[in-house]
């Protein structure tokens, strides 16, 4: 429930403070002197979106504070799934700058708006026209019933197994179109694989062709240049091997004259023993250099197989390639074994939808068993309420499962005798409306758990005797629930624990809002004055003060 509001620059505020009764509050005031403003300020508390436009003073910061208690409503649970400092005393604060940027805050600690609505929806039920006109949708009146019904466990069971098949189902069509789409490529991607194993591809190759290439290609200039050399060495008159030897005489003559003769003579004999190592080498080198007519083209349409690939693959190298013939080969098997996976993900989607539909069925028996009921108790309410000739159905019909499950329930409406119940929106008056709405608010708050309740002019187009009956609902709801009522009527306003007024101060340079607890005898003048208008005769007076002596 809400202990205490802090408003500051929104609207038509400039500053208003509010500490509400835990009971049943009446707020009251002159036409458009801002009651209604207040719901919008605790609707940032909820999570509503907000307007720069909505500041009074644009310069100016506005600040939306509300302290709830929440001592009884186990959502310690809540608040460990979102990280939040935990207090029994919860603050939440709503801040928007002149620049339009809005910030939340849970016990100071900042939080998005998402997660603010999640909390909100659990603290306060705000009825408005807004929420009159969802009294219409489909969705809405399918989370009556299961509010009435009590199925949140269920509803939240069968959530998570809706979200578990819809997650097979996804897995299942997306490897179906996967695998369609690889059926498709099948016979190219195994024209291409068959192509790179035909080719019979051997890592290093390429760089040993193209060697071997360049050898044919200069195979007679090769042979040429090491039979040159090879006479230079060893076989005309003036050979190196010959010089080489006479130099090495020369040197064995005089070695033994100095340690530094005899080291020359050394180094000499390994330079001839390399030389000819060398000469032998060039000599076996220019045998083996043939020009092999057959051979070089074998070469050269082999590098044109390999060059022919790589540019078919946007691809440098042989090793690259070999990789794509591997990854080939990879999908060519995935494709093969695509069956057996559609097969296993097909029963598992089958097994997620069975489970889901278990769920589903009980879902669906326990909200058909509480139309029954939920309409008796709707009809009596409605008939004390002054409706009597009032008719009420549910229609019921299965649909494809969804996230609210498989059904669809419509409520039919009919306030007059005779008249065949339809639609709500096709029906109902503002104040047919108002009665039905109200007493669909009396019946869910005994079902939930809601700590505050808010109606904005739930008491629109109703009569004095039919708003006693209607306040006396409030009364029995305020039991169990802060409950606050903005309204017109004195019968209602009479039996808050607390009334507050609200009034424009025409004082300042701008027009602003303020709200005031009335004591007991101010209380008085005003239920007179919603009786009599702004001069109240002393009958209305007198009225007044049996009105606030029935209320004790």
């Amino acid at each position: 429930m809400i202990r205490h509001l802090d408003i500051k620059n929104y609207a038509l505020i400039e500053s208003l403070e509010l500490t509400p009764s835990r009971k049943l509050n009446t707020i009251t005031g002159e036409t458009g002197a801002g009651k209604s403003i207040m719901l919008g300020a605790i609707g940032l508390l909820l999570g509503n979106r907000a307007d720069v436009k909505t500041l009074l003073h644009e310069d100016q910061k506005c600040v939306v504070e509300g302290t709830f208690d929440i001592k009884p409503y186990q959502l310690q649970g809540f608040f460990n799934e979102y990280e939040l400092d935990y207090d029994d005393d919860c603050i939440i604060r709503r801040e928007i700058s002149p620049s339009g940027k809005s910030r939340a805050f849970i016990n100071d600690t900042p939080v998005t708006l998402d997660i603010l609505k999640t909390l909100g929806s659990r603290l306060v039920d705000i009825h408005s026209q807004n929420e009159t006109l969802r009294l219409g949708a489909t969705l809405y009146q399918l989370e009556l019933v299961d509010t009435y019904a009590g199925t949140s466990p269920t509803l939240k069971e069968y959530q998570a197994t809706f979200a578990t098949y819809n997650a097979a189902r996804k897995e299942y069509e997306d490897l179906k179109a996967a695998a369609e789409n690889m059926r498709q490529e099948r016979d190219y991607q195994q024209f291409l694989f068959d192509e790179l194993d035909k080719a019979n591809l051997v890592a290093g190759e390429q760089s040993e062709l193209e060697e071997e290439q360049k050898l044919a290609e200069n195979a007679e200039d090769i042979k040429v240049k090491l039979l040159e050399n090879v006479q230079l060495l060893r076989e005309s008159e003036a050979a190196v091997d010959v010089q080489l030897q006479t130099a090495l005489r020369n040197l064995e003559s005089i070695q033994g004259f100095s340690g530094h003769l005899a080291e020359l003579k050394k180094r000499l004999e390994q330079a001839s023993i390399e030389i000819k190592d060398i000469t032998q080498e060039m000599e076996n080198e220019e045998q083996r250099v043939e020009f092999d007519q057959g051979k070089a083209e074998s070469i050269n349409e082999r590098l044109s197989l390999i060059y022919q690939l790589q540019q078919k693959h946007q691809v440098q190298s042989v090793e690259e390639l070999i990789d794509i013939q591997k990854s080939l080969e990879e999908k060519l098997l995935k494709v093969e074994s695509l069956d057996d996976e559609l097969a296993k993900r097909e029963t598992g989607m089958e097994e997620a939808y069975a489970a889901m539909m278990d769920i589903a069925t009980a879902l669906s028996e326990r909200r058909k068993s509480s139309l029954p009921p939920f309409r008796d108790e709707l009809l009596k309410l409605i008939a004390d309420l002054g409706m009597p000739n009032a008719s009420v159905e549910f229609q019921h019909k299965n649909i494809e499962p969804g996230m609210e499950g498989i059904d669809e329930i419509t409520i039919l409406f009919s306030a007059n005798k005779g008249i065949k119940p339809d639609q709500l929106k096709n029906v109902a008056s503002g104040g047919e409306f108002s009665r039905l709405m109200f007493a669909i608010k009396f019946l869910m708050a005994r079902k939930s758990a809601m700590p505050t309740v808010i109606f904005d002019e739930i008491d629109s187009g109703i009569s004095g005797e039919i708003s006693l009956k209607m306040v006396n609902m409030m009364q029995e709801m305020a039991t169990n629930h802060q409950v606050v009522v903005i309204t017109h009527l004195p019968q209602i306003a009479a039996r808050g624990h607390q009334h507050y007024y609200v009034y424009k101060d025409e004082g300042a340079p701008k027009t602003v809002s303020k709200i005031r607890l009335l004591l007991e005898h101010e209380r008085i003048e005003e239920v007179a004055k919603m009786i009599g208008g702004d001069q109240p005769t002393r009958a209305a007076l007198e009225n007044a003060r049996e009105l606030l002596q029935q209320a004790e």
